[in-house]
């Protein structure tokens, strides 16, 4: 099968196809051929290095943490699948491949399309954990930074559908984004304190760092100390005291076939970007550089 992978650390350039076996399921695994690849900054992460000390990657490596395509093999065990199904789910030998093996998928609904759906499972699980982390509850007003990319889209409307008021960063061509899916929007960078203040009088009672750059300590002034303020990009968080939510994931086909449902209604909205699975290493650079609005996606013929 053709996959997209690599076999040294480094830049982009490492991203090459490659002809590799398909993989067979084992117990519990399905094997799915990939109609959409999710592609995620952590993707990016792994493959310069950065993180190998966190997540130890033998090579060579095929990237990619999520999936949506239809099952087209079973392992032992598995009922509540059968081959033919639409699936979405996270990837347990790398999406960037016509085929992959996942263990938790759930069923992809018919009025969601297989880029949109793609742009659920890491996103989903990762915003709802840290919301649920952070404790967000109805009436409480949340500052979220980088809010426009592919898990703050999705965090701004899941804090909004518990009540919360959101106010989320980004940068100036997404000031109207932000706003279009609830959120009180402001810029990022010098005097954000301030901005945040007037905009919330009263003060901000939770902190979700989504862009890793620089705001943990506006953020520590303005909860007026280290509680409440979690961060999933941030590799300073542990010599702030602030949390940094690395796990563990909490994946649930339940929850996700849920959140499929409702992006097929309209009820959540998602935002997607698509390159074709050969141009791998020009959406990974794009991703790379930051300032990404809402997901990037892969689509494989």
């Amino acid at each position: 099968m053709k996959a997209i992978l690599f076999d040294r650390f480094g830049g982009t350039e490492v991203l090459h196809e490659a002809d590799i076996e398909v993989p067979q399921p084992g117990p519990g695994q399905v094997r799915v051929r990939v109609k959409a690849a999710g592609l995620n900054a952590l993707d990016g992460k792994i493959r310069s290095g950065a993180l190998e000390a966190v997540f130890p990657t033998p090579l060579p490596s095929v990237p990619g943490h999520e999936l949506a395509g239809v099952v087209d093999a079973l392992g032992e065990g598995v009922r509540d699948v059968q081959v033919g199904d639409e699936v979405l789910g996270w990837s347990d030998t790398g999406s960037y491949a016509e085929y992959a093996l996942a263990t938790i998928v759930a069923l992809k609904p018919a009025g969601l399309d297989w880029q949109h759906a793609v742009a659920l499972p890491v996103a989903g699980e990762t915003a709802e954990r840290v919301l649920n982390l952070l404790g967000v509850a109805a009436g409480e007003t949340v500052l979220m930074h980088g809010a426009a990319g592919a898990v703050g889209t999705l965090a701004v409307q899941l804090a909004t559908a518990r009540g919360a008021r959101v106010i989320g960063t980004a940068g100036p061509a997404n000031q109207d984004y932000l706003a279009s899916l609830g959120a009180t929007a402001t810029v990022y960078g010098e005097g954000l304190v301030e901005r945040v203040r007037a905009l919330a009088p009263e003060g901000v009672d939770a902190v979700f760092d989504l862009a890793g750059k620089g705001a943990l300590e506006d953020s520590i002034t303005l909860r007026g100390g280290t509680e409440r303020i979690v961060t999933i990009a941030d590799f300073r968080a542990n010599q702030l005291g602030i949390t940094f939510a690395n796990g563990p994931q909490e994946r649930s086909a339940a929850r996700l076939a849920a959140l499929a449902q409702d992006a097929a209604t309209g009820k959540v909205v998602t935002t997607v970007t698509a390159y074709p699975l050969d141009q791998a290493a020009t959406a990974q650079q794009v991703s790379d550089a930051g300032h990404v609005r809402g997901k990037l996606v892969l689509t494989v013929d």
